[in-house]
């Protein structure tokens, strides 16, 4: 009987891609019974990926967006050599590809991409038609390649493990009262095409707020601002941004009924808790980067400049966003809710 494999993932630098990586992650388990997992990725992400039940080792690779750091990438290829038999690059970048290199790994699959033809033994083509979700891309190099070509294959949710101890905690360190909570993230790291006015998320938090429920504001430290236009001059209003750490969002996330918010990693995060997502999308698509849930309401416009990708809107208008109002998302959240406090005995 052949041993189980020894498998290595290079994974993604996003929040976002990291969840959705999760998905390649299951379906290496299940097609490899016993096998062991290790990850290499960024050291923010190890609060992420100790949540998943398939990851049995995490690897830092502590090089920043746009640093080469060889003599980083070195260290951490000597500490894994001899320990893997196959590796998979999910990134397309020739850098991706140099620890199972540096590592002598002798399997070592990825995609096409960057001259990267000494460092891979298993180039693969991207059909983009044909692969056309990120998650999809990501699964498909799980797979054989004549299994993966036409994109046909099944999708595993992403599902990160909660800690009810670290709620418990959380509620009573931050002053978060017993309401039902919408959590809203008004962040997008890719830049404001992505993002939701905030006068709508404000308008739209005092609605709910006037209905019974808190309204909690997720993001990183620079988020914080934002946050504060949210909750300004509202009760019951918690700006968490730069408050708690990537594994507390967690918990805090799975913690709300619901939550809204733009098309970011912490979506991602949300949909893989269970909680009920209202995502927004404005210059994405939700057919790219959908969240991965069967708990998800979509607020799409679909214009005629839609999806163009771009960080900033290049017609100068936003349309895309500033013609999705408030008053479909609040029906939204109320359809969805498990508890309206509105209308329970007070």
């Amino acid at each position: 009987m052949a041993e189980a494999p020894r498998l290595l993932v290079v994974g993604p630098s996003w929040v976002g891609d990291m969840v959705m990586a999760q998905s390649l992650f299951i379906t290496l388990k299940r097609r490899h019974p016993g096998a062991t997992l290790g990850v290499v990725a960024p050291p923010w992400s190890e609060p992420i990926l100790t949540r998943m039940a398939e990851v049995d080792e995490v690897h830092p690779l502590a090089v920043g967006h746009g640093e080469f750091g060889l003599g980083i990438r070195r260290a951490v290829a000597q500490r894994l050599k001899g320990r893997f038999d196959r590796a998979i690059v999910l990134p397309r970048s020739w850098k991706a590809a140099l620890v199972p290199f540096l590592a002598r790994i002798p399997e070592r699959a990825g995609f096409l991409g960057e001259q990267r033809y000494g460092l891979l033994t298993e180039r693969r083509p991207l059909d983009k038609k044909a692969l056309d979700q990120t998650v999809k891309r990501f699964v498909a190099l799980g797979l054989p390649e004549n299994e993966a070509a036409d994109g046909a294959f099944d999708i595993p949710l992403p599902r990160l493990a909660v800690s009810g101890d670290s709620q418990d905690s959380l509620r009573e360190r931050l002053g978060l009262g017993g309401r039902p909570a919408i959590g809203m993230m008004p962040g997008a790291e890719y830049g404001p095409a992505k993002q939701w006015p905030l006068e709508y998320f404000h308008a739209l938090a005092a609605r709910l707020i006037e209905d019974g429920f808190a309204v909690r504001i997720l993001g990183g430290p620079r988020d914080h601002p934002a946050g504060e236009a949210i909750v300004a001059g509202l009760a019951h209003a918690h700006n968490l941004c730069g408050e708690t750490s990537l594994a507390e969002a967690v918990d805090l996330l799975a913690d709300c009924e619901q939550v809204v918010t733009n098309d970011s990693g912490l979506m991602h995060v949300a949909a893989a808790v269970g909680t009920r997502v209202q995502a927004v999308y404005g210059s994405s698509s939700p057919a790219y980067t959908p969240p991965l849930t069967g708990n998800a309401h979509i607020h799409y416009l679909g214009l005629y400049c839609s999806p163009c990708f771009k960080r900033v809107c290049p017609l100068g208008h936003t349309n895309c966003l500033n013609h999705l109002y408030v008053d479909p998302v609040y029906r939204a959240v109320r359809d969805g809710a498990e508890r309206i406090p509105a209308l329970e005995p007070q």
